[in-house]
């Protein structure tokens, strides 16, 4: 029997081992090769995957076909033939929609204009920019998609699921929208070829259609209804469609190529001119030596030389003109963003991902093949046009295309035939993208219905389909986009540049899982398109690019006041880790100096119910220094590890919900001292380790319930939060609270042991630790702190010099100067010195007091109060200490000078006393010695 993990492979059925194994499997059934999912399991000490299930077992995937009740704690994948049978491969699930909405209407009406307006070299230039932008967020989208499984939501789920929710649900909606207008550009850009070929009075080639805006209304509602049929059936009829209009695009693009080699010299028209009119048969030179020739009625046509290297000599520099169509001045920035507009479509493959067979494959192979394909098309395009028509042609007509075309109507139906397969991969692809925002509950209910799946498979967003329908139906009826369009391509360059950033921060990141199988990529190529990307915004259009990014902050803020907890694993806590490792290597504690001193607390809990007020002013001690929540579970070690990491998340939600700057350390011990001292020991990491040490006073009081009192305080910090919501967990702040074990109702119930206690302050001493020791802080409301005082009782003279009896009392001034800073305190409380004053010595003790808060800039009203008969000096504090009456005195004088203080500070230097005083502080520094004496 060998005793290793171990993997049964059956036929039609996988069978995996429960313990820690990650296996491709191909599995084959009666000859036929069917390709599997990848069965990925491990145990919590392999945590490569991100969801754990009861048993221990963590889950990649479960593609249809998973059974769970597999016997003998095994994983069953049944019939993954079946599953996977009805998804996309790479040409009809990527390719194909890329290229066709990467060509749309640029390639047959717009290439005439870039090339006739800039000339063939700058329009070479220009596309090899273009293309160089779009490469390096191809590299970086191969990059994430080869690394794990992807699902539906393409660019979306990629970057959500590395940047986190608030980038990814910002993005992901700028997407959506993104899609939503291209496909109403696209719809309008259907209806415009259309008209311009058929409508009446005005068609080229016929003239059969009304050409009112009603009717070209109803025109561009038809082919949306079309599209959405073909949307609602699903992706195998899209991947149907799009492949008959990809031949036919294809047939278009071979005639026009075929045309420019095969056609001859003549006169193609232009437009209408007066000037032309009354001169027919008569010839116009223009400044470029070009001629127009008025035939045809007054028609003004331009001369197609067929291939000529007079016409590219001609046509290599730029000559930017008046626009005929809209009468506005051209430039290189116009150009240049109408050609990238032309290229923006590399994420139509990737709104498939949950269509596809295998994602991680087809989106690199083919987004890459596709622009690799475009590129040379265009180019090509580009270059026969310089080489064969002359610049009026093209400065005159961009449908130049069609009137030296062996066959008319092939240009009509390829410029068709683009424009509604842009539309229908776009109104698909839109669908995808909110069904993924909605399935992650980003924006709450809001969206919630639109992630319903529909259909025979269950695999269709029918909601989410029909509300982009709507959208694209209410857009349309502008019927004029050119305003729009500008924001579009700014909402596309948006979702690349996340791409880049997303690549950059998990290759910087350097996590141990991060290894896509796509290796032409680095940080380099990651960085340099998210800033290429972010430039060229800014390139074309300023306004557009600062809206757009406006609009992805607000977003951004939206979905971090109302997002739903997600465990993504997202990339921004690897990078976390990262720069917090680097730095604590480099903070020294041998550099300590008294300069940089700040407190690095370390709070001794036993239960939240009655620790919270305590925890609170903790928090607002700590002045930006370490604060840990220690905590200390008593019982054996087997027995109690059961039951730890569902306290430590317990403990985890309670910081959540009541926004703890803290940490939370857990230990099991056999009693509380032990674990009190292994807390001290071992808790923080490098320079960052506690350097006081919080816990409650020692008492046989029943502690009070302090969970009604903790919703009330979260609802006064903000009241329009009902309640608490923890990001980490989803959990309301009252279910935390009641999962901590309830209070125990008598002094018999006491866990720690006078002598426990105490012997947790010797340790702490030993340790070199300051000890803070609190009570009656359940009296305290923060919120009635309004004129009220921080009293601070030193109860012994405090000087400046090297001796550790003063060391603890500038700590004191310290504590209470630093909880006077804070917001709550500084503006609604005053700080108070409370001196014991000599007889005799009023004015000098208290010249000296000032003198010493001043050397140590500390703002504060200084009281003088007599002690009368039997006063302390600091040559003879262990006495007085030790004296009961002496405590006595003091406790009545307490009583009467600070009766409405809101926070009472004390000091003992010498001796630790049980002594009883509404919220008392007790700090020091220094060997104590333990007394058993009470008093009242």
């Amino acid at each position: 029997r060998v005793l290793v993990p171990h993997l049964l492979v059956g036929q039609n059925f996988v069978l995996v081992q429960r313990p820690a194994l990650v296996a491709r499997v191909n599995m084959t059934t009666e000859g036929d090769a069917v390709e599997a999912s990848v069965v990925s399991i491990q145990s919590e000490l392999t945590p490569l995957l991100s969801s754990i299930s009861n048993d221990g077992v963590r889950h990649l995937q479960e593609p249809k076909g998973f059974d769970k009740e597999s016997p003998g704690g095994f994983l069953c994948f049944k019939n993954c033939k079946s599953s996977l049978s009805s998804k996309l491969s790479t040409l009809p699930g990527v390719a194909v929609p890329c290229i066709l909405s990467i060509f749309s209407v640029i390639l047959f009406l717009r290439i005439g204009y870039v090339v006739g307006m800039s000339g063939v070299g700058p329009s070479l230039g220009m596309l090899v920019l273009c293309y160089f932008v779009v490469l390096l967020t191809v590299l970086s989208l191969s990059a994430i998609s080869t690394n794990g499984a992807i699902r539906g939501g393409g660019a979306y789920f990629m970057i959500s699921r590395a940047l986190g929710p608030e980038f990814g649900g910002s993005v992901g909606i700028i997407f959506y929208l993104a899609n939503v207008f291209a496909c109403s550009i696209n719809t309008l850009g259907f209806v415009e070829a259309l008209t311009t070929n058929l409508a009446e009075e005005t068609g080229i080639l016929a003239e059969i259609l009304p050409n009112t805006s009603n009717w070209r209304y109803l025109y561009g509602t038809v082919a949306l209804v079309f599209c959405l049929v073909i949307c609602f059936v699903g992706a195998s009829l899209f991947a149907m469609a799009s492949l008959v209009i990809f031949v036919a695009v294809m047939v278009a693009l071979i005639s026009v190529i075929v045309s420019f080699a095969a056609k001859n010299s003549f006169l193609a028209i232009v437009t209408s001119s007066s000037e032309c009119t009354n001169n027919t048969n008569s010839s116009i030179h223009t400044s470029d030596n070009d001629i127009l020739f008025a035939c045809h009625g007054g028609h003004c046509c331009a001369n197609y030389t067929s291939w000529s290297i007079s016409t590219l000599r001609n046509n290599l520099h730029s000559d930017y003109v008046e626009d005929y169509s809209t009468h506005v001045e051209t430039s290189f920035i116009v150009i240049f963003s109408v050609l990238f507009n032309g290229v923006t479509g590399i994420m139509a493959g990737a709104n498939m991902s949950g269509d596809l067979k295998n994602p991680s494959f087809s989106i690199p192979v083919g987004t890459l093949g596709a622009c690799l394909f475009t590129f040379v098309i265009y180019a090509v395009i580009m270059l026969f046009t310089g080489l064969t028509c002359s610049r009026s042609l093209l400065h005159n007509n961009y449908n130049y295309m069609l009137y030296i075309n062996v066959w008319h109507p092939f240009v009509t139906i390829g410029v068709l035939c683009a424009t509604l397969s842009s539309a229908l991969s776009t109104l698909i692809g839109a669908s995808r993208v909110l069904q993924a925002v909605s399935q992650d509950n980003l924006f709450g209910f809001v969206l919630r219905p639109f992630s319903i799946m529909k259909g025979s498979k269950r695999d269709n967003p029918i909601y989410a389909l029909l509300l982009s329908w709507i959208m694209v139906q209410a857009i349309i009826i502008i019927g004029e986009l050119n305003t729009v369009a500008p924001y579009v391509a700014m909402f596309f360059l948006l979702s690349y540049s996340m791409v880049n950033l997303a690549c950059f921060a998990l290759c910087v990141a350097s996590t141990p899982n991060y290894r896509p199988t796509f290796r032409f990529h680095s940080w380099h190529t990651a960085l340099l398109g998210f800033m290429c990307s972010v430039a060229v915004m800014f390139f074309i259009n300023p306004l557009a690019a600062g809206l757009a990014i406006g609009a992805g902050i607000l977003l951004f803020v939206i979905v971090s006041v109302i997002g739903p907890a997600t465990h993504w694993g997202e990339v921004s806590q690897g990078l976390i880790y990262h720069q917090v490792r680097k730095y604590l290597l480099r903070l020294d504690i041998r550099k300590r100096h008294v300069k940089l001193w700040r407190p690095q607390m370390l709070f001794l809990a036993s239960n939240p119910r009655a620790s919270y007020p305590m925890m609170d002013f903790i928090n607002d001690m700590k002045k930006g220094g370490l604060y840990i929540l220690g905590h200390v579970i008593i019982g054996s070690f087997e027995e109690a590890n059961a039951d730890l990491h569902e306290q430590f998340r317990t403990w985890l939600d309670f910081i959540d919900c009541t926004k703890l700057k803290a940490f939370v350390e857990l230990t099991i011990a056999e009693s509380v001292q032990m674990g009190a001292r292994s807390l001290m020991m071992n808790s923080g990491l490098g320079g960052m380790k506690p350097n006081t040490i919080m816990l409650g006073f020692y008492d046989d009081s029943i502690p009070k319930d302090t969970h009604n009192a903790v919703k009330t305080a979260l609802r006064r910090t903000n009241p329009l939060i009902r309640h608490c919501i923890d990001r980490n967990s989803d959990v309301k702040i009252e279910h935390v609270i009641d999962s901590f074990p309830a209070l125990r109702d008598n002094a018999i119930d006491q866990i720690v042991m006078p002598l426990e206690y105490v012997g947790i302050i010797k340790d702490a001493i030993l340790m070199q630790k300051n000890v803070c020791v609190l009570r009656n802080f359940s009296l305290l409301d923060k919120f009635q702190l309004r004129d009220g005082t921080i009293d601070v009782w030193p109860l012994y003279k405090i000087d400046l010099n090297e001796s550790g009896a003063d060391l603890t009392g500038t700590l004191l001034l310290q504590l209470a100067c630093i909880l006077h800073m804070v917001h709550e305190w500084k503006g609604s409380t005053v700080l108070r010195i409370i001196v014991l004053e000599k007889e005799g010595e009023k004015e000098k003790e208290e010249s000296r007091v000032k003198r010493l808060l001043h050397d140590l800039r500390i703002t504060a009203h200084v009281v003088m109060i007599s002690e009368g008969s039997g006063h302390v000096t600091s040559d003879s504090c262990t006495d007085s200490f030790l004296d009961l009456e002496v405590q006595r005195r003091r406790n009545r004088l307490m009583l009467e000078h600070s009766r409405e203080a809101r926070q009472l500070i004390l000091l003992y230097p010498c001796v630790f006393s049980w002594y009883c005083v509404s919220q008392v502080l007790l700090s020091v520094r220094g060997y104590i010695h333990c007394s058993t004496s009470t008093t009242t």
